[in-house]
């Protein structure tokens, strides 16, 4: 803190004790302060928020903070009722200085997260999980969010088991256990994580928030934290889910999608388009945002005016207008809101999510009358998300024409090159692959599948899991006029099934069959293809 920040909140503090009729202490002035570790505990300072200041053998002066209550007061009159107890009120930071003297920080080494199989990851897991038994729960979150940055995952897991709390990192996709918390630990945790994001302790309901800011450690480290954050109650505990926003704008950019040079094609003869919607959709941790801020950042010009409705905002965009909703704001609501913004002229609008019949019929709209729209949308695949359209809207050709290209996309793990195994397949997955070659568009050039060499991870010290990274297999669904005569046919018979075949018959890979080309080229397993495609 710097002097004149120190010195502002003690001469609020004064203000603070003359109106409460009391006497007041300026800690900052006392070079040498004196400890009195007979009278109090530690636990007993840090919970009553109470410090003695100054004592001899016939009195004792205790330093209290503004949220020290009444009935400590006159309990510890009590206690020490041989001698003549007086208080005086100091600051906050008074407090936490003589706090810091009484309960000096331990010496703590902090051990690099590395994952690991079999008891050489346990031995680790539990040193780790020693080490955050001993730290404060500011520096827990802040070690957990830096290894975390440094793993390069998406997201750390706090889940409430019967006698204790295991923490997990996303990696690539993957979930990788951490350490375990002890119950108490974990509810200083959840509370600090509760203040910083907005969120109750006691909800009975989910609840999502935002933390940005920056953590000084123990050690001194700082430690930039930016998380949404996602709570629900859950049988032993409100669990956590925290989603790391880490990744620099700079680096999205469409060349950074993977994608392959038909898909890139279609992506920019779609979006030179002034009018219509691209969806984007997937489950959650399907990169549907990171490609969706590639296509405003590809589309980010001074010739354009770009609105977003975000919940919450991810990542901040110089040039482009961002509007955060929040995650209480009824569909209604949010519809109304889309409508607003319509009425600011924009070029191009970006919906994070549509979620509602509503939103649905107001973005289809602006698609056809003068914007391009780009959302995202929770679906299985392509095909399956313009059935879940039809049901919202309903058959409407004009809504058909609104649509341009619905994109689906999954992530799976890429393997590592330097230790992948190849091997051949056994007559069974040599049969299935086949059928899934033979399933591809009618237009499209089939790989030789006379003779398939597929590949397996291997595994080094360096990487036990044999995967190193991920890259998205996808489908694209274009608008084309066999799928609108689909499109035609009475609302029962439109089915994900039937538009699905039509979208391939007119040129569609399916993600299973861009996921199986993949494998085939020794990019990814064909395990992780059926992993994660199904």
């Amino acid at each position: 803190m710097s002097q004149n920040a120190r010195l502002d909140e003690e001469q609020a503090t004064q203000r603070r004790a003359s109106l409460l009729g009391m006497d007041y202490f300026d800690t900052s002035r006392t070079a040498t302060k004196q400890l009195f570790g007979n009278f109090l505990s530690v636990p007993e300072m840090y919970q009553l928020k109470v410090v003695p200041l100054v004592a001899d053998q016939s009195n004792v002066l205790f330093g209290i903070t503004t949220t020290t209550s009444q009935q400590t007061m006159q309990d510890l009159r009590q206690r020490f009722s041989d001698q003549r107890v007086t208080y005086a009120i100091i600051s906050g930071t008074g407090f936490k200085d003589y706090m810091t003297l009484y309960d000096p920080p331990k010496q703590i080494t902090y051990q690099d997260v590395n994952l690991s199989e079999g008891s050489n990851g346990q031995s680790l897991i539990d040193r780790i999980s020693a080490t955050l038994d001993q730290v404060r729960p500011d520096d827990i979150l802040a070690y957990l969010v830096k290894q975390a940055y440094r793993l390069k995952a998406s997201d750390i897991h706090l889940e409430n088991r019967s006698k204790d709390v295991r923490v997990r990192f996303r990696v690539d996709g993957v979930l990788h256990p951490i350490a375990f918390l002890r119950k108490e630990k974990y509810q200083h945790l959840l509370s600090s994580i509760a203040v910083a994001a907005n969120v109750s302790t006691s909800a009975s309901d989910a609840q999502d928030g935002h933390i940005n800011k920056n953590y000084q450690m123990a050690t001194g480290e700082n430690v930039t934290v930016n998380l949404r954050v996602e709570t629900i109650p859950a049988a032993y505990g409100q669990d956590v889910v925290m989603r790391l926003f880490n990744i620099r704008m700079e680096l999205m950019k469409l060349e950074n999608l993977g994608l392959s040079e038909n898909e890139r094609k279609v992506v920019d003869e779609i979006i030179s388009h002034p009018t219509g919607m691209v969806l984007i959709v997937g489950p959650t941790g399907s990169g549907k945002t990171t490609t969706l801020y590639s296509l405003i950042n590809t589309l980010n010009s001074d010739e354009r005016k770009i609105l977003t409705l975000e919940d919450p905002i991810e990542y901040y965009m110089e040039g482009v207008v961002q509007i955060p909703v929040g995650g209480n704001t009824n569909p209604a609501a949010f519809a109304e809101k889309l409508k607003a913004i319509l009425r600011f002229d924009p070029d191009v609008v970006m919906i994070g999510e549509i979620r509602d019949q509503d939103t649905a019929k107001t973005a289809l709209q602006a698609a056809l009358t003068g914007q391009l729209v780009l959302s995202s949308f929770h679906a299985s695949s392509a095909a399956a998300a313009l059935t879940r359209l039809v049901d919202y809207v309903g058959i409407n050709p004009l809504f058909a024409s609104a649509i341009h290209l619905i994109m689906a996309q999954r992530l799976v793990r890429r393997l590592d090159d330097s230790t992948k195994i190849s091997y051949q397949p056994d007559e069974a997955l040599r049969a299935e692959i086949k059928r899934v070659i033979d399933s591809l568009p009618p237009t499209m050039e089939r790989p030789d599948t006379s003779s398939i060499t597929l590949y397996q991870p291997g595994r080094s010290d360096a990487n036990p899991f044999g995967y190193r990274g991920q890259i998205a297999i996808r489908e694209q669904l274009r608008m084309s006029d066999g799928v609108r005569k689909v499109l035609r046919l009475p609302q029962g018979d439109i089915t994900t099934p039937a538009l699905e075949q039509q979208a391939v018959n007119d040129g569609m890979m399916t993600m299973i069959q861009d996921g199986v080309l993949k494998a085939l080229q020794g990019i990814t397993s064909i395990e992780e293809v059926y992993r994660v495609v199904g």
